[in-house]
This record gives structure tokens, C-alpha cells and sequence, in this order.
């Protein structure tokens, strides 16, 4: 049994300790902050979206990597809920399917995690920045200066590029790239997206947008969408996010609940002499933010019974493009599938593996990035774990 070594202390490379320590490894865990997991920790004082209980077919469903599904399928929402569960963690089911610690909270799972790997063993470094190789040897700035590690094997948890103040920087690309390892560019994903707003938004900024759809690339919302200073996210914004900053068309349905037939027949009602504006309140019951958006997206307003009906059910989105990936949810991009083998072993660098959002994959909040950062950790440990047998 030889040295491991996991670079990063988030949720993957702690459950790749976890893997390798209970193969009987000795595992140190090297963290540039001064504490771990703070992404997750930041995730969850909001409700830590742990998975999502759905069938397998659905949850597989939401990556678009092809090399990714078997991963998941081995380490899914099931084994998931079992292995927090397993900490002494309570989940709850939302109605939407979300998994949440009935705490809601990421601290206590954290806690008990860390305790866990504690007793395993494992021996966590925080301070201690990687800074690449240094010949054969892994190179850190710690707080007692320059100091080098040889492990027998290496696993990289270092994040993506979102949220770089919490850790996820991709300086290490530079490294990766000089040894051969190929990337795909990161870009930002599950994220909201600029509007250039007139001055009579500024009322209705940072309250939930209520009763609408968003749509695009044959897709529809139901999630929150909040309007802010800077422009729309949420939720409902983030499911669609994707395909948005891929060059789908995004449109609004101020009236998701009624059918095109529904919204026609009472704007084909005599009005008697009742203002546009007025007409929308009584006989769609739009209140006042949907109004100002049907003002800001769709002047000016069709008189025609038929055009304003299908405004009203798919009101274009006027967007100056995604928010920056440093405001980004999660990130897109990272080490391409030709760079790894199956085992998510880095083929230009044999006995280094990597996982979570290094690698070129994305997928929605909702449990989805939380479940494979930590199912490709567990796959690349296992494989590390059994190299050094």
C-alpha cells in the first residue's frame, strides 16, 4: 500500500480520500485554503441540494457526456442518499424530487464527513497550494515554505473555473496543458444572464418573477427567475442556461397556465373603454411586473387580439449574454474525454487521475453536479486505490 495524495478539498477529493483510506491507503488531502469544502459550504446555507430521486433513465438524462453515464449509474441518487445517511445525516425528498438534509444545512454533513476521514486516517493539509511538478515530484507553497511530495499515486480535485474566491481558480490548466493534457475552454454554465434595463425595472429588482415559463431550445422552466440590477437568474434560468449561452433563442410565457386558445378568446373581448394596460389585468390578471416586462421586451404592443396572445406566450428575452464565470453556478469545459481513460486516469500522466469539475462536462443544479463531482471522484480513487493494491 503506497503514499496517495488527493489535490483539493471539496466534495470529490474528499470522497476520493474517503475511497482510497478505506482501501487502506494512507491518504493526505491538500487544500490551498485554509478550511475545506467551502463551495459546499456556500452551496448549502440555501438548502444543500444533495441529489435528485428520480429513475435512473431521467437522471441520466441530464449529462451530455456519453463517457459520464455509466459513472453515474455506479454511484447515482441512491447510493447518494445512503452513503449521507450513512454519516447520520436525515434527508428529506422535495416535491420536485431534490434531496435535501433535513437541516437543510451543508455544516453538519460536513462535520460528520471530516470525522469520518478523520478516523480513517486521513490527513488533511489545508495552506499547502499546489504549484505543479517539480521533476517527479508534486510541488506546494505551504505556510513553512516551498515542500515537495512524491506520492505512489495522485488524485486532482481542483474544481472548474467558477467561483474562483472559493478555490476553483484554474490555474492549474498551464500545468496540465505543458504535460500534454488536452482542454476544452471552460465557459460559464448555471448561470444568469445581462440585461441592459430601463429605468422603470428598477422597482421590481431581486423579487421571485411568479406564474411564469421560460423557454428555449424546445424546452420549458418552471423555476424561479428572479430579475436583479444586473439582469435575470434563478433556478428556471440556470435549467435553460446552457443552450442560451449556445445560441438558443430564451422567451418568457407570462401566462403558463392558460393555452394560446384561452389567452385569445379573452383579449377578443370587447374592452368597452378600458385602456390595453387595463384589459391585461382583468381579463389575464398580469400584475405589475409582468406588465413592465411585457413593456420592456414587447413594445410596441401589438393591437391585434392574435399577435398579443403569442407576445404573452413567448415573449423574447432581450440579453446582453451570460453573466461572467466567476458569478457562474458551475463551469463547462475542462479535460476533454480523449485525455482520460476509462478510469479517469490521465493518459499523459499514468498513476495521476482526476475528477469533478476538471473534467469537460456539465449538467443543471438540482442535485446533478453534486452527484457526479462525487461519483467521478469515487470511480478515479477506486481505479488509484486498485493500482497500488
Amino acid at each position: 500500500m503506497g503514499d496517495m495524495a488527493v489535490i483539493g478539498a471539496g466534495p470529490a477529493g474528499l470522497i476520493a480520500a474517503e475511497v482510497l483510506a478505506s482501501a487502506g491507503h494512507r491518504v493526505t488531502v491538500y487544500e490551498a485554503k485554509p478550511s475545506p469544502a467551502r463551495k459546499l459550504l456556500m452551496a448549502g446555507k440555501s438548502g444543500l441540494n444533495l441529489t435528485r430521486d428520480e429513475p435512473a433513465v431521467a437522471f441520466a438524462a441530464n449529462y451530455a457526456a456519453p463517457w459520464l453515464t455509466p459513472i453515474v449509474a455506479g454511484f447515482g441518487p441512491a447510493e447518494v442518499m445512503a452513503w449521507a445517511r450513512g454519516l447520520g445525516v436525515e434527508l428529506f425528498t422535495g416535491s420536485t424530487g431534490r434531496v435535501f438534509p433535513v437541516e437543510m444545512k451543508a455544516s453538519p454533513l460536513l462535520r460528520a464527513w471530516l470525522v469520518r476521514l478523520d478516523g480513517l486516517g486521513v490527513v488533511l493539509r489545508p495552506r499547502w497550494r499546489w504549484t505543479g511538478w517539480q521533476g517527479g515530484a508534486l510541488g506546494f507553497d505551504t505556510p513553512a515554505g516551498a515542500q515537495t511530495v512524491t506520492p505512489a499515486a495522485t488524485v486532482l480535485a481542483l474544481g472548474g473555473a467558477s467561483w474562483p474566491r472559493l478555490g476553483s481558480d484554474a490555474a492549474w490548466v498551464p500545468w496540465l496543458a505543458a504535460k500534454g493534457v488536452e482542454f476544452a475552454p471552460f465557459r460559464p454554465a448555471n448561470m444568469g444572464f445581462s440585461v441592459s434595463w430601463s429605468g422603470h425595472m428598477a422597482p421590481f429588482f431581486g423579487e421571485p418573477l411568479k406564474g411564469v415559463a421560460l423557454i428555449a431550445a424546445g424546452r420549458r422552466s418552471r423555476g424561479e427567475c428572479v430579475l436583479t440590477a444586473r439582469g435575470i437568474e434563478g433556478g428556471g434560468v440556470y435549467a435553460l442556461s446552457g443552450a442560451v449561452r449556445d445560441g438558443a433563442a430564451l422567451a418568457l410565457d407570462l401566462v403558463p397556465d392558460r393555452s394560446l386558445a384561452e389567452v385569445l378568446g379573452r383579449l377578443s373581448r370587447p374592452r368597452g373603454g378600458d385602456t390595453q394596460a387595463n384589459q391585461l389585468r382583468k381579463a389575464l390578471h398580469l400584475g405589475p411586473e409582468k406588465l413592465a416586462l411585457l413593456h420592456e421586451w414587447g413594445r410596441p404592443l401589438p393591437r391585434r387580439p392574435e399577435q398579443l396572445a403569442q407576445l404573452l406566450k413567448a415573449l423574447p428575452v432581450r440579453h446582453d449574454g451570460p453573466r461572467p464565470i466567476a458569478e457562474a453556478i458551475s463551469s463547462a469545459g475542462g479535460i476533454t474525454a480523449g485525455s482520460l481513460t476509462e478510469s479517469l486516469e490521465l493518459r499523459a500522466l499514468p498513476g495521476t487521475f482526476a475528477a469533478g469539475e476538471m473534467l469537460d462536462w456539465e449538467a443543471p443544479t438540482g442535485g446533478y453536479l453534486l452527484t457526479a463531482c462525487l461519483a467521478t471522484a469515487r470511480h478515479a480513487a477506486r481505479a488509484a486505490a486498485a493500482l497500488h493494491a
